[in-house]
């Protein structure tokens, strides 16, 4: 698939040079380290597994132990002792996975996640190794391993684990053997072992270093996969390549890195593509269903037109949890519809999934060949997806944070939920919703609560902190703390609208500009000054006074929970745990006492 992202209309910021890449070139470098022991595991339901954090940097070793990022866990997803013990469910969830995070309490914004796989009992399958050493006329034993991951996914069966040994192998793998539910899944688990596109060509114009087509029960787990590139602008190379029908399939812990397309294209062509994960649900009516993307780090691409992490078509009950996404020239994080990818448009979208804890940050389309001068890349962006759930993601240093749009006339994104994010420094606006332009598509029954925007619009393009844009229907933006910059606009509706986009409520706005310096524009019109914006327009009526949200730290990297005396505590409205969430972004509960905050942070 060529899709093709031209995010929002804003205005075109022009350069003398490049734009820098910010200081960050990796995850960031703190002061505490935390690390999970065992980093991956298969359990069978209602058994138990000790997890073993590892700080470092600080006299305080103490975590809190979340799964799936609330603490405690939950009877859905397993729960989790203070001393580490995992207990899984009693019933498997959908998808069969959890997440188990340690948090350092020395400084709550350093984390370990581990994933495990959950299975309804325990697989009686073979193992078999890969080494660099080997030969694929071994037997594939420990003593006499196989020499090539290909020639292993080929012999592995349901049920049976493939050890690849450190060491580079400079190999295309496709898998196209399944696991099922009784014998148990295929898993391949990397050790130190690097799967390197070095030099391969790019089969039939579009394929992956790791391809998985039409098959089901599968693990891909702790691979480095990198360097596949083409300077052809008609070929697309992927890192991991999903694609066809199958359920189950699970991609952990994997290292994704340089696949990049260097192809001749400019903003008018638009034609030179590279991913770094892309899921394309390309049958009807059966789906890729059940999918698990955890844990991995996918940076340092050159996606042209395309995307760093996608998923597109027939792709529905997914997980997309606890990954880092950065250093990329085009979207981090995408959910997509209505694009061909299925054979019959009644399935052809991304849907009932969550996209959950990630960190997303340095995304940025400016000096992308495809792009030129513009910031055009959303660090979530969900494109004619349905029924998702975007929570406790922490986007920073991208063009939009989190972008809600279609991009086909007559479609709409619909029924997504942006909850309990924390979403800062964008380049153009902290949170969009609606096509970009008169031709697309739109928004419809999407709620915004919860979220903390903190300036965002650095290029000062006039986007402004929550950008609303043409065909935004239904929607609702309550409970959100939004701290401007010194340009001080908090909601940018230029778009004239027949009809009110949202109900925007309960809201707590702050700039050091001031109150009556600050501006908001609805459906077409210009207010300066909080008092006179809520008047004219009727909103945020229960909204809080023009204050300062008393955040812990505005340095850099800033803290956004809460100093004692904050007006955003308990200033929320509670609109029931199917909308608000359960836990808030650092996993505690969501309403206390009856009682919602406003923001990200409920403590």
């Amino acid at each position: 698939m060529r899709h093709r992202l031209r995010a929002i209309v804003i205005v075109t910021v022009l350069a003398a040079a490049l734009v820098a890449l910010r200081a960050m070139e990796s995850p960031a470098q703190a002061a505490v380290a935390v690390s999970v022991t065992p980093a991956y595991n298969q359990l069978p339901i209602a058994r138990s597994a000790q997890f073993t954090a590892q700080v470092s940097g600080t006299a305080d070793t103490r975590v809190r132990w979340q799964v799936n990022n609330i603490i405690g866990g939950s009877s859905a997803a397993g729960t989790i002792s203070p001393s580490g013990l995992y207990t899984a469910p009693s019933v498997l969830p959908v998808p069969a996975f959890a997440a188990v995070t340690a948090v350092s309490q020395a400084d709550p914004a350093v984390s370990a996640t581990a994933t495990i796989t959950l299975v309804a009992q325990r697989a009686i399958g073979k193992t078999y190794f890969v080494a660099t050493t080997g030969n694929n006329a071994n037997p594939g034993t420990a003593a006499a391993p196989w020499r090539t991951i290909q020639y292993a996914a080929t012999k592995a069966s349901a049920g049976d684990t493939v050890y690849v040994r450190p060491g580079v192998y400079n190999e295309r793998v496709r898998f196209q053997k399944s696991g099922n539910a009784t014998a148990g899944y295929i898993t391949f688990r990397g050790q130190a072992a690097t799967i390197d596109g070095t030099g391969l060509t790019i089969p039939g114009g579009q394929w992956g270093l790791a391809t998985l087509s039409n098959v089901s029960y599968v693990v891909v787990n702790g691979f480095a996969i990198r360097n596949y590139q083409t300077a052809n602008w008609a070929d697309v190379p992927i890192g991991v390549y999903v694609f066809g029908a199958g359920n189950n399939i699970q991609l952990i812990n994997n290292n994704i890195h340089d696949i990049k397309t260097t192809g001749s294209t400019t903003p008018a062509q638009c034609r030179a593509n590279a991913l770094g994960v892309a899921v394309y649900g390309s049958k009807a009516p059966q789906p890729i269903s059940g999918l698990v993307i955890s844990g991995n780090r996918v940076h340092h691409l050159k996606t042209g037109c395309s995307e760093s992490l996608t998923l597109a078509g027939n792709v529905k009950n997914f997980a997309v949890v606890s990954n880092w996404v950065y250093n990329n020239d085009n979207i981090g994080i995408d959910a997509i519809g209505f694009e061909q990818v299925s054979p019959d448009p009644a399935y052809d979208q991304a849907r009932d999934g969550v996209i959950r804890g990630n960190r997303v940050f340095n995304i940025t389309s400016y000096g992308n060949p495809a792009y030129g001068n513009e910031y055009a890349a959303g660090g979530i962006y969900v494109d004619g997806g349905k029924r998702i759930v975007i929570e406790q993601n922490l986007v920073h240093h991208a063009d939009i944070g989190i972008e809600l749009a279609s991009e086909h006339f007559g479609r709409n994104t619909s029924y997504v939920k942006v909850r309990n994010n924390l979403i800062y420094y964008s380049n153009v606006v902290g949170l969009s919703i609606g096509g970009y332009d008169a031709a697309r598509g739109g928004v419809d029954h999407c709620t915004i609560v919860n979220n903390t925007l903190f300036r965002n619009d650095t290029k000062l393009t006039g986007s402004g902190e929550f950008q609303i844009q043409f065909r935004a229907t239904a929607n609702r933006f309550e409970n959100n703390i939004l701290y401007a910059n010194g340009e001080a606009l908090f909601i940018n509706h230029y778009t004239a609208s027949p009809l009110p986009p949202a109900i925007v409520d309960y809201n707590l706005y702050f700039s050091t500009a001031g109150a009556a310096s600050s501006e908001w524009i609805w459906r077409g019109a210009t207010y300066l000054g909080y008092q006179r914006y809520r008047t004219a327009t009727g909103l945020d009526g229960h909204s809080p006074p023009f204050s300062n949200p008393r955040f812990n730290s505005i340095a850099n990297p800033p803290k956004f929970d809460l100093q004692t005396g904050s007006p955003a505590i308990g200033a929320g409205t509670n609109l029931g745990a199917a909308i608000v969430g359960t836990a808030d972004f650092a996993g505690n509960p969501r309403v206390v006492g009856g009682l919602i905050n406003l923001g990200a942070y409920q403590q």
